[in-house]
């Protein structure tokens, strides 16, 4: 059976995808217009459980669209939450990306499905870091409370299952690459349009969001003075998805989207003041470009240097150019950086301690230090304290095991999406020592570029294979 036969057996009928579009299309004025008539209270439960509706009918009918609005609601769910808090006047119960979480655990239907036979498609290293993370929430169960139990694994398992969800489905990698492509295509747009307003204009639900958060490092509420987060819940988790999503816009052949993501793109993501960020840019885009065919690495590079022409100017221009080189500038000057001497403090704290965690403390824990260093400020650290070295070390062999496949062979090459998918994860796993990168919008990125350039090499080896 070769690929087209798989392609036309798990294509949705036409009618499918009619109905899906026009259920996403009423979902999404019905939820405008709840928001505009200020229905805040029914909002709190309608978007969460609107959304996971939606997600199911679409993962059943409709699997491409099902993707495309996975990533849709992680990039704009967490400010849609941020009105229906200031529409309600308090901050609502759960995690910011709660709604994306949920939508990304349907795909859990996937795993249930393929596990039996999952060592036969090559998914065992999944398997492994899907079993650390279970084996964390039995120990979670046992010593902390279920509700913080709950939403912890969801943060943990969300990430990986989706990821499982996109290789499982490699026979169908064109559509899937295609779908994911104009997703970001237009979220980069939407995501860094809204960072340049939120900067500019600082709307009233970022500000009233920024005046009950215990987070000192996104800046003040005020315009001209907001570290840009925009539609995400955090600057690093933006920037984050930000970095993916300029990689994935050298793979589009729509020019004036194109150009026109690439310049609210840069400029947002340069206003995240996100240096992990910046440096998972800086540390991708070289992979990418010596990933790619010759003809293809002319282009990318006249693309980067139009977009140089265009963003350089803009980022040098009052008020944006004193906090953008104040932060640029923190990179040669580490003496004077007191985030980064905060977060030395930190791992001299706390690093023996996490080393001898050999059981861990489960899903729920959460970290609680004097030091200068947020929960997130790494991986190593919330790993071993979470998951202890015996949930760890099968994590990490999963993780690496993954790692491995991801540069099986040179289909880069024939294929710039693909290339930009390794750019990607290893720009985000870049980022190991400085953030926590297998949860949140940064674990989605991380966990879905991975399933995807693996997908695509056991694709295009089985098209080899069967010519």
């Amino acid at each position: 059976m070769d690929s087209s036969t798989f392609l036309r057996k798990s294509s949705p009928p036409i009618q499918n995808l009619k109905q899906a579009r026009m259920i996403i299309q009423g979902y999404s004025v019905f939820l405008t217009l709840l928001i505009v008539a200020g229905a805040g209270p029914i909002l709190i439960l309608f978007f969460p459980m609107g959304s996971l509706a939606v997600g199911v009918f679409l993962y059943r009918k409709a699997p491409l669209l099902y993707v495309s609005f996975t990533w849709w609601i992680t990039f704009v769910g967490t400010v849609i939450r941020r009105i229906i808090d200031y529409r309600c006047g308090y901050l609502t119960w759960g995690p910011w990306g709660l709604t994306g979480q949920l939508v990304a655990f349907i795909s859990v239907a996937t795993l249930a499905k393929y596990l039996p036979k999952a060592h036969k498609q090559g998914a065992l290293p999944f398997i492994f870091c899907i079993g650390a993370v279970s084996y964390s929430v039995l120990v979670g169960l046992i010593q902390n409370p279920a509700n913080k139990v709950i939403t912890s694994s969801l943060e943990w398992l969300c990430p990986i299952l989706f990821g499982f969800h996109l290789f499982i489905n490699w026979r169908d990698y064109p559509s899937y690459r295609q779908t994911i492509q104009r997703a970001f295509l237009w979220g980069v747009l939407v995501m860094g349009t809204y960072g340049i307003l939120q900067f500019i204009l600082a709307p009233e639900w970022d500000r009233f969001w920024l005046n009950n958060i215990t987070a000192t490092s996104f800046g003040l509420p005020e315009p001209f003075k907001i570290r840009v987060s925009s539609t995400l819940g955090s600057p690093q988790g933006f920037a984050s998805v930000m970095m993916a999503g300029l990689i994935v816009l050298f793979c589009s052949s729509q020019q004036l989207i194109r150009f026109l993501g690439s310049g609210v793109g840069y400029l947002s993501f340069l206003l995240s003041m996100a240096r992990t960020a910046w440096l998972s840019f800086m540390a991708g885009l070289p992979i990418f470009l010596i990933s790619l065919r010759s003809s293809f690495q002319i282009r990318t590079i006249i693309s980067l240097l139009l977009v140089i022409i265009l963003v350089v100017p803009l980022a040098s221009m009052e008020p944006f150019s004193e906090l953008i080189n104040e932060r640029l500038e923190s990179f040669s000057s580490s003496t004077d950086d007191h985030s980064y001497e905060a977060r030395l403090e930190g791992y001299n704290q706390l690093l023996n301690q996490a080393l001898a965690e050999f059981s861990g403390n489960g899903q729920g824990f959460r970290l609680n230090v004097e030091a200068s260093i947020g929960a997130s400020d790494s991986t190593i650290l919330p790993m071993l304290f979470t998951l202890g070295w015996f949930g760890t070390i099968p994590y990490l062999v999963g993780v690496f095991l993954l790692l491995f496949l991801l540069f099986q062979g040179n289909t880069s090459r024939i294929d710039p999406f693909n290339a930009a998918a390794r750019a990607i994860t290893l720009g985000i796993f870049a980022q190991f020592g400085l953030n926590f990168m297998f949860v949140g919008p940064i674990g989605m990125i991380f966990w879905g570029f991975l399933a995807m350039g693996i997908a695509g090499h056991k694709y295009y080896l089985h098209q080899r294979n069967t010519s």
